[in-house]
């Protein structure tokens, strides 16, 4: 009997460098599935809806809460977002093996609803003054927004003891090796193939 986990969380803080990460996993591992959230956060120019994000109107995000539907839910900045039960339950029902990139809340959710198929792993950046300047180069907030987000990283580093694995990302191909290193130990090498 194996012991390989199905539900493969990357959180970090924004900035953090967890889309990078989860992008490499993917190109490492091609058949793992990619879990596609649901927002109320309006569709970014070529974003596709059910592939990128499900995109759904605030009304239609509070009857799923109120349903009961989704494992995971989150207010940032004014949006919505969560992971929804049947994404998750259908690729569990098909063996799929998911990766997510979630917030820390959600990933310590994610791991209380499926605490034996779930492998939650934290990017750390080196320290608050690299993540300021990662998000300042990025020149895609206000400096209201870089604040905040600042003080949200400050506050989701302390659940880093939580996670089954940290990385600190001070450098990519550092990242790289260890989360390739996490990930021979922890997900079925068939999952290197084309799936």
């Amino acid at each position: 009997m194996n012991n390989y986990k199905s539900l493969i969380v990357i959180s970090s803080p924004s900035g953090g460098g967890k889309s990078t990460i989860a992008k490499h996993l993917m190109n490492l591992y091609p058949s793992l599935d990619f879990s596609v959230s649901a927002t109320t956060r309006k569709k970014r120019e070529g974003e596709i809806d059910n592939k990128d994000y499900f995109f759904l109107t605030k009304e239609e995000f509070l009857e799923k809460i109120k349903k009961n539907d989704l494992i995971e839910y989150e207010e940032i900045f004014g949006n919505l977002y969560g992971t929804l039960k049947s994404e998750v339950s259908k690729s569990i029902d098909n063996n799929k093996t998911i990766l997510f990139d979630v917030d820390v809340k959600g990933a310590l959710s994610l791991k209380k609803h499926f605490p034996n198929q779930t492998l939650l792993i934290f990017i750390a950046p080196p320290n608050l003054e690299v993540l300021e300047d990662r998000l300042r180069k990025r020149r895609t907030e206000t400096e209201e927004e870089i604040n905040r987000r600042l003080d949200r990283a400050e506050e989701e580093d302390k659940y880093r003891d939580k996670f089954d694995e940290l990385i600190i990302n001070d450098n990519l191909e550092e990242s790289f090796r260890k989360i390739e290193e996490i990930s021979n130990k922890h997900l079925n090498p068939e999952l290197k193939q084309k799936g």
